[in-house]
């Protein structure tokens, strides 16, 4: 019988609806980060190097780019003849087939692939978010203490903890009470979606609990194990980690990579960040280029002017272009004589000749604020951007568009041109 200490379980089925259309027609996790890599290779590394080398990735919308990159899990060191990653869709069962509908509904779900490592622990992982951890470190903390589910927590500054579910502790870390986004937070404590539970504990809970709608770890699966007097601890983490739920959130988590000393270092020796890349010749920067405190990634062609920016692999930028503070993504092109202020750019996207994107004064998106605000362009991917146009900020474009559906040559601040068909 095969018998793993430690496997995990990796939530990568979200469609992060508030990266608008970064995430129309790719799942969050597979969203590009930091010019080479996706958001899942974070946990993805994070296993590997925690000495974790079981990983089941629960996917769900838009799975293709998302399996395509992960495949077999070589980059990982996860193509194990026991173990390694397992990619895990919704299935056809006898009876009663449906939709992953909550967080601990798609763990509950994948029982019979637990069940098959016989593990000790189970740690279950969120793939959205930018960080690094060791938790083979967390494991240690959750058997000393006796712990039958540890839960990764960090402190959050008291105004915002209202947005987090917080945890309540003693002196001890033990968990006395959790509060799910409390209107006035008694601790600042805020869980982080990472949690290991003893496996005997979190089956029992999770088929306690299998008939609720949308079981979720935080509404459900937790008060659960806390109503039953098991042991819960929160398991305090203070280094860099990013939730990049938000086009801001992104955004500002690609920039602070290029910081002179960043908060979130790639570069580090010891704990590497693998991803699946393209075989890619290297970045071609011509005579009269510039490019400063940028990621430029391999096989990119620099013809103009970057300065503050990540440009992904195989990204062309033409001759007297400008670009400024922005993201592009992997083999986009850009043509001459632009300029790009603040602009995410998504993969596979063509601007033409003398495009301005992030001119002029800021207004108020109008078919969705919370979701394109800060000042922000946003280019869905494989999008087409004609010759000569001149787009304002707090502006998204997503579709193959031609000169007729701009009026003036221009999309003003706060504008919204999503051609039929691309959501």
């Amino acid at each position: 019988m095969i018998k793993k200490e430690m496997i995990a379980m990796l939530l990568a089925g979200g469609q992060g609806s508030r990266l608008g259309v970064l995430t129309s027609k790719v799942a969050k996790p597979a969203v590009s980060f930091g010019g080479k890599y996706r958001i899942i290779d974070f946990p993805l590394s994070n296993c590997i190097n925690s000495g974790v080398d079981t990983v089941g990735v629960l996917t769900q919308y838009r799975p293709l780019k998302l399996n395509t990159h992960i495949g077999i899990g070589i980059p990982w060191d996860l193509d194990r003849n026991i173990g390694g990653v397992t990619v895990l869709p919704p299935y056809e069962k006898s009876s009663n087939s449906e939709w992953y509908t909550g967080t601990a509904n798609a763990i509950y779900q994948n029982i019979e692939y637990m069940e098959t490592f016989n593990p000790e622990y189970v740690l279950i992982l969120s793939g959205d978010h930018i960080y690094k951890m060791d938790y083979e470190v967390m494991l240690d903390f959750h058997k000393a203490n006796g712990a039958e589910c540890t839960i990764a927590v960090m402190p959050v500054p008291w105004e915002e903890a209202s947005r987090f579910g917080i945890m309540i502790t003693d002196d001890n870390k033990r968990i006395v009470d959790f509060e799910e986004k409390p209107a006035n937070p008694r601790s600042n404590l805020a869980s982080m979606g990472i949690y290991i539970f003893n496996w005997k504990t979190l089956k029992e809970a999770l088929i306690k609990n299998a008939e609720q709608p949308a079981l979720d770890f935080g509404k459900h699966v937790i008060p659960y194990c806390h109503e039953n007097g098991a042991p819960m601890y929160a398991y305090e983490f203070t280094g860099y980690w990013k939730d990049v739920g938000t086009l801001s959130s992104y955004w500002e988590a690609n920039m602070e990579l290029i910081d002179i000393v960043p908060e979130f270092n790639l570069y580090e020796e010891y704990w590497k960040i693998y991803t699946r890349s393209e075989v890619q010749p290297p970045q071609y920067l011509a005579a009269d280029s510039v490019a400063e405190r940028s990621i430029i990634g391999e096989g990119s062609e620099i013809y103009g002017k970057v300065y503050n920016s990540v440009i992904g692999c195989g990204v062309t930028i033409g001759k007297g272009t400008v670009v400024r503070d922005s993201i592009i993504m992997n083999h986009t092109t850009i043509g001459e004589n632009c300029e790009l202020y603040k602009a995410i750019v998504a993969e596979e996207t063509a601007i033409g000749n003398g495009v301005r994107l992030g001119i002029g004064e800021e207004a108020q998106n109008e078919t969705a604020p919370h979701i394109y605000n800060h000042g922000l362009v946003t280019v869905g991917e494989k999008s087409v951007i004609p010759d000569g146009i001149t787009v304002g900020k707090n502006s998204v474009i997503f579709g193959v568009t031609d000169a007729a559906d701009y009026e003036n040559a221009c999309l003003a601040s706060g504008k919204t041109l999503i051609k039929a068909g691309e959501v």
